[in-house]
C-alpha cells in the first residue's frame, strides 16, 4: 500500500501540489471576501449613521448588494485559479440576465424607481403628497410600490414607477403652507375698513407665522362684491385647524364691523298691465 501510495505520489505531486496551492488560495479569496463583504456592509451603516443622507429603508438593501457584489467577485477569481473561462461565464450570465430583465421589465422598472425614490428622497414616510389624483399620506416606501393613505383613510399601493414618471407634490417639505382666505364685501363698503378688519384677525391668531408676514389685499372684483384676501402661513402642524378657524372669524369680524357680505339674489319685476315678466339678477 506505501509503495502504490509513493509511486502515486511521484507521478502525480507537481499536480497535487499545484491543486492545494490553488486550494489555500480559493480558501484565502473565500476569507478575505467575507471579511471585505462584512466590512463594507458595517461601513455603509455607520457612514448613514453619520451623515444621514440615505432612508433608512433603502441601507439593508445596498449592504446586501455590496456583499454579494463582493462575493461575486471572489467567485469570478477562484474560477480563474483553477483554469474556467470566466470570459465565457460572464457571457452567460450576462446573457441571461438580458433576458430575465426583458422577462421582469415592468417589476425591474418599479425596484429601480423604487431605488431613485429612496435615494433622491422626494418624498419620507409620514409626508403628505399629491400624485396625479392621488393624494394621501406616504405610510411605506419599498422597492416595488409606495403605500399611501388617503384623508378618507383609504389604502393605496402605488407602483413606484408611476410614481417616478408622475409630478409630485409634497405638502410637507417646506414645514410650512400658505393659506389664502378670501371674504367678498359690497361695493358700497370701504375697502380699507375691510382690510384692517383681516389685519386685525391676523394680528389675533397666534399660530401664524410672522415670517413670511401676513398680507391683505384686493383679489379681484367680482360681480356681486369686491373680493378681498388675507393670505398668511402656518406650521404643518397647524394649518387646517388654523384654516377652518381663521374661516369662521374672518366672516364673523366681518360682519361685527358693518360691513356686508352680498350673495346672488334674483329679482322678478311684474309689469302692471301686461303678462310681461322681466327677470333680473341683482348680483
Amino acid at each position: 500500500m506505501l509503495d502504490k501510495l509513493t509511486a502515486f505520489w511521484s507521478s502525480h505531486s507537481e499536480t497535487l501540489i499545484n491543486l492545494g496551492y490553488k486550494g489555500m488560495l480559493a480558501i484565502a479569496i473565500v476569507i478575505a471576501s467575507m471579511v471585505i463583504a462584512k466590512t463594507i456592509r458595517r461601513s455603509i451603516y455607520n457612514a448613514n449613521e453619520r451623515l444621514q443622507k440615505l432612508d433608512a429603508t433603502l441601507i439593508p438593501i445596498l449592504s446586501t448588494a455590496a456583499g454579494y457584489a463582493v462575493y461575486a467577485i471572489g467567485g469570478v477569481f477562484i474560477l480563474d485559479i483553477f483554469g474556467v473561462n470566466t470570459a465565457s461565464l460572464i457571457a452567460l450570465v450576462g446573457a441571461a440576465g438580458l433576458a430575465i430583465g426583458l422577462a421582469l421589465k415592468d417589476t425591474l422598472s418599479n425596484i429601480a424607481a423604487g431605488i431613485m425614490l429612496l435615494i433622491l428622497r422626494p418624498f419620507r414616510t409620514g409626508d403628505f403628497i399629491e400624485v396625479g389624483s392621488t393624494t394621501g399620506t406616504v405610510r411605506e416606501i419599498n422597492l416595488f410600490t409606495t403605500i399611501l393613505e388617503t384623508i378618507d383613510g383609504l389604502y393605496i399601493a402605488s407602483p413606484n414607477s408611476v410614481l417616478w414618471g408622475s409630478s409630485i407634490k409634497n405638502f410637507t417639505r417646506n414645514g410650512k403652507r400658505r393659506m389664502d382666505i378670501v371674504v367678498g364685501i359690497a361695493y358700497s363698503d370701504s375697502i380699507d375698513e375691510g382690510l384692517g378688519v383681516l389685519k386685525r384677525v391676523a394680528a389675533e391668531e397666534m399660530r401664524l407665522l410672522q415670517e413670511p408676514a401676513p398680507q391683505v389685499m384686493v383679489a379681484s372684483m367680482a360681480e356681486s362684491a369686491v373680493n378681498i384676501q388675507l393670505r398668511a402661513w402656518a406650521g404643518n402642524d397647524d394649518y387646517w385647524q388654523t384654516y377652518w378657524d381663521l374661516n369662521k372669524r374672518v366672516k364673523e369680524s366681518i360682519e361685527a364691523a358693518g360691513l356686508s357680505i352680498p350673495f346672488p339674489q334674483r329679482s322678478l319685476h311684474v309689469i302692471a298691465g301686461s303678462n310681461l315678466i322681466t327677470e333680473k339678477a341683482d348680483l
